[in-house]
C-alpha cells in the first residue's frame, strides 16, 4: 500500500516512488462482531482534518473534515470510491470492507481551530464518506468533533445517510446555540426493495426519514438530499412523487434532488452490480452515460423539474440556506496528510 512508503521513524523509503498517504504505524483492526463482520479497520494518524476544498470546485463551501476514509454503507453507486485507489486499495469490495479510522481527528482539530490563521469558516462533513456510518458506533470520533467546533463556535453542516446522528443530538442543540448548524439527510428513493440491494449498509430510507423528522424537532435545520435519483431503477413519475411524499411527510425544510453520477470508480462497481440485477439495462446506462460521468443536462433538468413542483405541492422548496448540503464529489488528487505507526491485530 501507498502508505509502505515511510519508514517506522518517518523517513522516506527511497524505493518506493509513488507519494505516502500514511505512515508505518497504522494499526489494523478486524473484529468478529456481527455488526463489524468481514470489515478491517486501518486507525491512523492524520496529520491534518481539516481539508480545502479545491477551488475549481462546484462545492457551496470551501473546508470540509472527512474522519474516515472508505464506508461500509456500501452504496452501490458511491462516487468517493475511487480514492480508495489512492491508497492501493480497490474500489470495489475494499471500499465496503477496508476502513481508514483517523484516530486523532477531534485532538487535531481542536488545534487547528485554535490556529490564529483559521478564520472560523464553515465546515462540512459527510461530503465525502460519511461521517456516521458503522465505524462511528466503535470509534465514537464525531462527539469529540462536535465538542471542538461547539467550543470554537464555528458553524458546519453533516450531511449524512445514517440514523446514529441521533445520538449526538444534544450536543447538535447545544453547538445550535452558539453558531450556524445545518444538517441534510440522503435519500434519494423510498423503494425498499431497491434499497436492500443498492444501498445495502444502511438504515431504511423510512429510517433515515426519521432522522430528518427528529432534527427538526430539536430546532437543528435538516434537509433532505434526494441523491441519487436512478435512472430508470427511481424515476418514474410514481416513484418520484412517493418519494417526495414521503420527504414532506418528514417535515424536511427543503428537498434538492441529484441524478446518479458514475465516476470512474465507482462506475465499474454500479455496472457490474447493474449487470447481476437488471442487465436489460445495460444498453440504456451505456447509451445515458455515453459522454461522461453525468447524465444528460435534458435529463438532469427534467428530473429536477418534476421533483422541484412535487415539492411545492406537498409544500416544501428547494434547498437555498448559504450553507446548505449536497454532496461534494472526490478531488483527484490525495488528501494532504499522512499518517503514523504499523501493527496488525486480528
Amino acid at each position: 500500500m501507498r502508505w509502505d512508503s515511510l519508514s517506522r521513524d518517518g523517513a522516506e523509503n527511497t524505493n518506493v516512488t509513488t507519494p505516502a498517504l500514511f505512515g508505518t504505524d497504522v494499526v489494523s483492526r478486524t473484529f468478529d462482531t456481527p455488526e463489524f463482520r468481514g470489515i478491517t479497520f486501518h486507525e491512523v494518524r492524520a496529520r491534518s482534518i481539516v481539508n480545502r476544498v479545491p477551488g475549481a470546485s462546484r462545492m457551496p463551501f470551501e473546508w470540509t473534515i472527512n474522519p474516515y476514509r472508505g464506508c461500509s454503507h456500501a452504496c452501490v453507486y458511491c462516487f468517493a470510491r475511487k480514492t480508495h485507489s489512492y491508497l492501493d486499495l480497490d474500489t470495489g469490495l475494499d471500499f465496503d470492507s477496508q476502513i481508514i479510522v483517523k484516530v486523532n481527528a477531534p485532538d487535531l482539530l481542536r488545534r487547528e481551530l485554535a490556529a490564529p490563521r483559521w478564520k472560523g469558516e464553515h465546515i462540512a462533513m459527510g461530503t465525502n464518506v460519511d461521517c456516521y456510518q458503522r465505524a462511528e458506533g466503535r470509534y465514537r470520533l464525531m462527539p469529540g468533533i462536535l465538542t471542538a467546533l461547539r467550543d470554537r463556535a464555528n458553524p458546519f453542516s453533516i450531511l449524512t445517510k445514517g440514523s446514529l446522528i441521533l445520538r449526538d443530538l444534544e450536543l447538535l442543540e447545544q453547538a445550535a446555540q452558539v453558531t450556524d448548524v445545518s444538517t441534510a439527510v440522503s435519500v434519494g428513493f423510498t423503494d425498499r426493495e431497491l434499497w436492500r440491494t443498492v444501498e445495502p449498509g444502511t438504515p431504511s430510507p423510512q429510517k433515515r426519514l426519521d432522522v430528518c423528522r427528529t432534527l427538526n424537532e430539536h430546532g437543528i435545520p435538516s434537509t433532505v438530499l434526494m441523491a441519487p435519483v436512478l435512472p430508470y431503477l427511481s424515476d418514474s413519475p410514481e416513484q418520484l412523487r412517493a418519494t417526495v411524499r414521503a420527504i414532506a411527510e418528514a417535515g424536511a425544510t427543503s428537498v434538492t434532488p441529484l441524478v446518479l453520477h458514475l465516476r470512474p470508480g465507482a462506475r465499474e462497481w454500479y455496472m457490474a452490480w447493474l449487470s447481476v440485477h437488471h442487465p436489460r439495462l445495460i444498453p440504456r446506462y451505456k447509451a445515458l452515460y455515453a459522454d461522461g460521468s453525468y447524465a444528460p443536462t435534458w435529463y438532469q433538468r427534467r428530473i429536477t423539474r418534476q421533483v422541484h413542483d412535487l415539492a411545492t405541492e406537498y409544500g416544501i422548496g428547494p434547498a437555498h440556506r448559504p450553507g446548505s448540503m449536497r454532496r461534494v464529489e472526490p478531488e483527484p488528487v490525495p488528501e494532504p496528510e499522512a499518517e503514523a505507526t504499523q501493527l496488525t491485530l486480528l
